[in-house]
């Protein structure tokens, strides 16, 4: 059995969004439009923060793409009376649409703040519902979402490599935000196969978790910058 996880290379990041359009295309990830933004509910799964460093004219920018964490003791998990925030054997923190009523206490409980709330049904203006992913639930008021590590990309890879008799190739499934990641600064793949790239890269002496001391254990490990322009 895998154990899902990411690296994220911060000294590759661009800060170009890419990983969150592809995101909002891949998952069906609705526009907030105007007045919903402006109460505070727009939703995305992945953002990437910045940070300016340094006093002007000498300021240096950097970037630091924020995911859910897919975390080994996720405290979003305990306090959902439904069961649906639960950990998969795989390492993913699944969230089961049809069970979720909406106590928000898995939101309160994320350290990270990547747990969103509909508060409204999305809706997309012609012809953007053409490019919607019959993959993916469409999600309606009254739930909670968040990142899934695109489960539906890690299924039916598994599925197609089941059918073929052979295993999962080490990269052979990228999520949505690792495939438009153009400088390659997200890495996903199996943390438990000591020869995939992702295990490789999450034991470099320069791999630390996010807010690691919360006890949390994140399957995202984050490198931090050698470079310093």
């Amino acid at each position: 059995m895998a154990r899902w996880g990411m690296v994220v290379d911060l000294d590759r990041c661009t800060g170009c969004s890419g990983c969150v359009t592809a995101c909002h295309a891949e998952n069906n990830i609705g526009p907030a439009g105007l007045d919903q933004a402006a109460r505070g509910r727009a939703k995305h799964w992945i953002r990437v923060e910045r940070y300016w460093e340094g006093d002007f004219p000498d300021v240096k920018l950097k970037f630091r793409p924020v995911m859910c964490q897919q975390c080994e003791a996720a405290p979003c998990e305990p306090v959902c009376p439904t069961y649906a925030s639960h950990r998969t054997a795989d390492g993913l923190n699944a969230q089961v649409y049809n069970r979720c009523i909406g106590t928000r206490y898995c939101a309160n409980a994320c350290p990270y703040s990547v747990r969103f709330f509909d508060f409204y049904n999305p809706s997309w203006d012609k012809p953007l519902q053409l490019q919607l992913n019959p993959d993916v639930s469409l999600r309606e008021v009254g739930v909670m979402e968040k990142c899934t590590f695109c489960v539906q990309r890690i299924r039916a890879t598994q599925s197609r490599a089941r059918a073929e008799g052979r295993p999962v190739h080490d990269g052979e499934i990228q999520p949505a935000c690792v495939q438009a990641c153009a400088p390659r600064a997200l890495v996903f793949g199996d943390l438990d196969d000591p020869e995939s790239e992702v295990s490789r890269l999450a034991e470099l002496p320069r791999g630390a978790k996010l807010l690691e001391d919360l006890g949390t254990r994140p399957s995202v490990t984050y490198l931090s910058r050698q470079t310093q322009s």
